[in-house]
């Protein structure tokens, strides 16, 4: 590796460092600086921005963003809401299978926000630390991006699988990414079921009571999505959406169904665009779905957000490893040839700095399969696409922390000592390897 190389990789590196500290639209625009300087200051060839895979964030997040307009959202999170009140004792267990199944059919994390104080009022009342459920919570809220027929990140690992000779549907994909994520789940919602001290033997807790203020403050508000009337076109809006994803799979699982020219079928990324966009005009024109209500909304903004990001850090990463691809391959097929499941540290070291499970996919993966790491491999390691919960700075992280009233969820005092760790590191461990064992098996 020339001193050159090695100047332009930490070139690439302080853009995604820098971004992340900024937060938000930072992420893909200070990677354009970065780019920039690679481009013009180093004259290296631009590498192709990921188009497919951004028309498909659009296309979803507006789909989903329509359908959070109309009240289907707060339907989904009202349903939610009753079962884990029914069952309080459970919480543990149950948050994260709320939020990871809301991110499922929604295809982003970020539909989670409304859910998490529900989940720390439900836990204070009960008794029981809010940091246990809090912090798993938080931690499905994005592990089920791998698992969503609609996600970026699922859609573009199918495209560029295709196109390096892997043939896998969106259905395969989730085949192997479902079962594994949720056993890595249950693993950390295990382990955080006795995690710290209970509420009534806790000093830190106990000394907070003492303050008549800090005591209203934690028990005295009550956060609930019950009390709000569903409308019907609420509950239409929801039936589009899920009848949308029900085509999407079909459509993948079935290919001979797709209309074909030339002897080539209609691709999926396109399929994704169209059905999305259809189902968004749909629940306008039935729904009574406000678009100025859509654009204004959480899901759209974060979608548009994303849509940044994987535009300038693909386009960054994918600069730099097209031009080095040579020097790449050499020094690292020893490496993968003997140990291939190693891949998977590089895909979590790269989350880490780019908060982007698909920007990790669309960047890496060209380089992965390059580097002739079999496409089964790759399926199998997957889930360790996202590791951005390592350093916590991610929106759903700190959001959870501040919706929880008792303090027990935190960013500890030397920034890595804090309530995602335990929970993320268990879960994409043991989904790793449960999906790597999984396709050792079906492959």
């Amino acid at each position: 590796m020339s001193l050159l190389m090695i100047l332009q990789l930490l070139i690439v590196l302080g853009a995604l460092w820098i971004g992340s500290r900024y937060g938000s639209l930072a992420l893909g625009a200070i990677s354009g600086i970065g780019l920039a300087i690679l481009v013009f200051g180093f004259g290296l060839k631009p590498g192709t921005p990921p188009t497919d895979v951004i028309y498909i964030i659009i296309a979803a997040v507006t789909c989903a963003g329509i359908m959070q307009a109309s009240g289907g959202m707060d339907w989904l999170i009202q349903i939610a809401e009753k079962m884990l009140r029914k069952h309080p004792d459970r919480i543990t267990f149950l948050a994260p299978l709320c939020t990871f199944f809301l991110t499922v059919l929604v295809g982003t994390g970020h539909v989670v926000y409304t859910l998490m104080p529900i989940v720390c009022d439900i836990a204070l009342k009960k008794g029981i630390r809010p940091e246990r459920p809090c912090g798993v919570a938080s931690i499905a809220s994005q592990v089920g991006i791998t698992c969503s027929p609609i996600a970026a990140a699922v859609v573009a690992f199918v495209s560029i699988s295709n196109a390096n000779g892997f043939d896998i549907t969106i259905p395969g994909v989730l085949a192997i990414s479902i079962p594994a994520c949720l056993c890595g789940l249950m693993a950390a919602a295990a382990a955080s079921y006795h995690r710290g001290l209970d509420l009534d033997k806790d000093p830190e807790f106990q000394a907070k009571l003492q303050d008549p203020a800090q005591r209203e403050y934690i028990y005295g508000g009550e956060a609930t999505t019950l009390d709000k009337v569903i409308a019907p076109e609420a509950k239409r809006a929801v039936y589009v959406f899920l009848c949308a994803l029900g085509v999407i799979v079909l459509l993948a699982a079935v290919p001979s169904l797709l209309p074909s020219w030339d002897g080539k079928p209609l691709k999926m990324n396109l399929v994704i665009q169209i059905v999305m966009i259809a189902a968004a005009a749909m629940m306008i024109i039935f729904c009574k779905a406000q678009p100025k209500k859509a654009v204004a909304g959480p899901v759209w903004q974060s979608g548009m957000v994303a849509v940044v990001a994987i535009y300038g850090i693909a386009w960054l990463a994918d600069t730099y490893f097209s031009n080095y691809l040579g020097a790449m391959q050499e020094m690292l097929t020893e490496i993968v040839k003997e140990y291939p499941w190693s891949i998977a540290i590089v895909f979590f070291l790269v989350s880490v700095l780019i908060n982007s499970q698909g920007a990790v996919v669309v960047s890496m993966l060209p380089l992965a399969y390059s580097l002739g790491i079999a496409g089964p491999v790759l399926l199998g390691v997957f889930p360790s696409v996202y590791g951005y919960f390592f350093i916590p700075n991610y929106p759903s992280d700190i959001a959870t922390v501040n919706f929880d009233r008792s303090g027990t969820t935190i960013i500890g005092k030397y920034l890595l000592n804090h309530s995602f760790m335990m929970p993320g590191l268990i879960c994409i461990f043991t989904s790793t390897i449960i999906a790597y064992l999984l396709t050792t098996i079906f492959y």
